[in-house]
């Protein structure tokens, strides 16, 4: 609780802070604003910084005492491209952004953790990770590729999010595969544009493309293992500009999802193969674009026991679930964790709309959990 107590003592001014990065959202590696914001709150508090890490990222080091172990803890930044659809006094200012899944929150987090330990007692280096570009922009692998863990090594890696639904206080964890590896997808349908009122010399690409959407919905349900989870959604189908004419193209995009990369690979091969017959079929052609942007997530089983072991000793054990099913949701925070043992952990963010949808608020009563949780699992991992 020592963490915990000592936060509270500043939350309203992390609130402040959380709520100026709500109302500024910035999109993946266009992070300037927040990241400077960032570096200067923790140099304001002695620590050093370094910025620019994978284009807008930043971190922070903390050493202390002669121990040689080390600790990541890390935090996502950007915000989402969609427009905001709350009264919030502290609403997104910029029109088409909104922070719709909490990175402003997970940013204050762990600038909550930063300014607790700089004045912490343990022996060894925290390295405090403020990562950019998480919602499928590469954010973890533009820092990864940037020598990340090369030039800031870490034993050990922790992030968290915050989890719509569940009460403020409460965590929930499980060891093993956490979130899944995330694909997505571009068709480009092309045929032979014609007046709208003459169909019968065109190849109607919107047709095409709306019979491979249907025939599409067959490869989780027929071609996947009923053993295996995998998602498969279309989000966008596009063609034509005008009444009255049949265009030459349509495009369909969206996003695949699943537990294994051999999945992963099974979903593309009869994407594809679905795409192109169709397509010819009609007389038209289908070219597909699948591109893996998240690989699964997967809990190191001791990390995942020690987080949980310091969230209990905060809230309690039965403040903490440990047997939290896998979730379809995407984290490229597992790019980071194929390099370094590590946990990713679900905080509890009250009622509110969820993730990812227009209407979400964060909840800053949640802000000290998270950060403590943080500032705890760092305490512990390097205790004198």
């Amino acid at each position: 609780m020592k963490a915990l107590d000592a936060i509270r003592a500043f939350q309203d001014e992390l609130t402040e802070i959380r709520r100026d990065f709500h109302a500024h959202p910035e999109l993946g590696l266009e992070e300037f604003r927040t990241a400077d914001i960032v570096a200067r709150k923790l140099e304001s508090w002695g620590i050093e910084v370094h910025r620019g890490v994978g284009v807008t990222g930043v971190v922070g080091v903390i050493r202390k005492g002669s121990g040689k172990t080390r600790i990541g803890l890390r935090a996502d930044m950007d915000c989402l491209p969609m427009e905001e659809q709350t009264n919030l006094p502290y609403r997104s200012t910029a029109a088409g952004k909104m922070h719709a899944c909490g990175h402003d929150g997970h940013t204050t987090m762990l600038l909550g953790a930063a300014r607790y330990l700089a004045d912490a007692d343990f022996d060894g280096t925290v390295n405090l990770i403020f990562q950019p570009g998480e919602e499928g922009i590469g954010g973890a692998l533009a820092m990864l590729n940037d020598g990340l863990f090369e030039r800031f090594p870490c034993d050990a890696i922790f992030a968290l999010h915050n989890r719509p639904g569940m009460d403020i206080g409460k965590f929930a964890i499980s060891k093993g595969p956490s979130a899944a590896g995330g694909a997505f997808f571009d068709i480009k349908v092309t045929g032979r544009g014609t007046h709208g009122a003459r169909p019968e010399v065109g190849i109607d690409p919107v047709l095409v493309a709306s019979h491979i959407v249907t025939a599409m919905q067959s490869i989780v349900a027929r071609n996947v293992p009923p053993a295996d989870t995998a998602v498969l959604s279309v989000t966008k189908i596009n063609g034509g500009d005008a009444y009255n004419v049949i265009p030459e193209t349509a495009t369909i995009a969206g996003t695949a999802r699943a537990f294994s990369p051999a999945v992963m690979k099974l979903m593309e091969d009869n994407m594809t193969r679905i795409a192109k017959g169709v397509a010819e079929a009609f007389g038209a052609t289908a070219e597909v674009d699948f591109r893996v942007i998240f690989a699964p997530l997967i809990n190191d089983a001791a990390q995942t026991d020690a987080i949980a072991d310091a969230a209990a000793s905060m809230v309690g054990e039965e403040g903490v679930d440990r047997a939290k099913p896998p979730g379809m949701g995407s984290e490229d925070f597992s790019f980071m964790m194929e390099k370094v043992p590590g946990a990713y952990i679900q905080v509890g963010n009250g009622e509110s709309a969820q993730l990812h949808n227009p209407a979400y608020n964060y909840n800053d009563a949640c802000t000290p959990f998270g950060a403590a949780l943080l500032a705890t699992i760092a305490e512990q991992k390097l205790a004198r």
